[in-house]
């Protein structure tokens, strides 16, 4: 069992505290809140320790790792003090908006001799796990395009914090959402070589009223479109296209296969629970040293063509990715 502090009890932390009772492997012993008021309830039923210090945290020899749930412009500096004070890192996607400062983080875990793991929870999905095992196989011949989607309308509910921040969030639903589909594109298909991106702002909101559409250009020559409407209900996605057939991914436990001469043959796969496989694979990481899923090479290779898309929609051309 390795002992773990979970920092930011939002919604997603809270989520992450409830899935590590059905993983079995990390005991959250500790909690960092900003507002410790919100969370003291919570934490009181759970016998975890509040405290609103992330100091006193990497100052505890009896934390052995971190599970960061906090707004992606402090996962920077808490990585790389995490890592400084020799914690298993857990951090929840986007690692960061830049590619240079998840490299660094990368490079800062790497000198310390820890797992930094990041939460890109789709790749446990069992439709997205059996899409990339068909690609991989070969199944569906040359791959030619692929197209995704992912709308999310909590949105709706979004009346104040970083998530309405220019600054924050930039490219609308693709900074929380869309990267989702960005990063099952990358664990598809490879780095991304090109990217021209658009975003419509509908209205100023609250709460955020936005559409972005991307057209990308593989290194590989594989092509594809990635869209993302905040406020609308939830619908994701991906879909595979090759010469010899196409794979679409629903959700979580829905595909349709499509093969010439043959009728759509859709699949369920059975339904796991997926943070708790996620945190699972943490905690192999960190015990028997396996490889996290989400590999670094791919983590910054989505961010390079985040990168790229952000660049787009401000200048209306087609940007490269730079060092993906």
């Amino acid at each position: 069992m390795i002992n773990c502090a979970i920092v930011g009890l939002g919604r997603w932390g809270r989520a992450l505290v409830e899935a590590t009772t059905t993983c079995g492997r990390l005991n959250i012993s500790r909690a960092v809140e900003s507002d410790p008021e919100r969370a003291r309830s919570f934490c009181s039923e759970r016998k975890i320790a509040l405290t609103d210090s992330f100091q006193s945290i990497l100052q505890d020899h009896a934390i052995e790792a971190v599970l960061l749930a906090t707004p992606h412009s402090q996962h920077h500096d808490q990585v790389i003090a995490a890592a400084s004070s020799g914690k298993q890192v857990f951090c929840e996607k986007p690692l960061a908006l830049h590619r240079d400062h998840a490299q660094r983080m990368f490079d800062a875990c790497r000198k310390a001799d820890v797992v930094l793991a990041v939460g890109h929870n789709r790749r446990f999905w069992p439709s997205m796990r059996s899409l990339r095992e068909i690609v991989t196989s070969g199944e569906l011949g040359t791959i030619l395009h692929v197209e995704g989607h992912n709308s999310n309308e909590n949105s709706q509910g979004i009346m104040q914090g970083w998530r309405l921040s220019p600054m924050e969030s930039p490219g609308g639903g693709l900074t929380g959402a869309g990267l989702h589909v960005l990063d099952g594109f990358v664990s598809l298909l490879g780095p991304v070589g090109r990217v021209y991106a658009r975003l419509h702002r509908h209205e100023p909101g609250p709460p955020p009223l936005d559409s972005a559409l991307l057209a990308i250009d593989f290194a590989s020559g594989v092509t594809g479109t990635l869209a993302t409407v905040r406020a609308t209900p939830f619908y994701w996605r991906v879909h595979v296209f090759g010469t010899k057939g196409s794979i679409e991914v629903l959700d979580d436990v829905t595909t349709v296969i499509r093969n010439s001469g043959h009728a759509p043959k859709m699949v369920h796969h059975p339904a796991i629970d997926v943070l708790a496989a996620e945190l699972g694979a943490f905690a192999d990481a960190v015990d028997t040293k396996q490889p996290f899923p989400v590999a670094e090479a791919e983590v910054l290779a989505t961010l390079a063509a985040f990168e790229a898309a952000l660049r787009s929609m401000t200048t209306g051309q087609p940007e490269p990715c730079h060092g993906a």
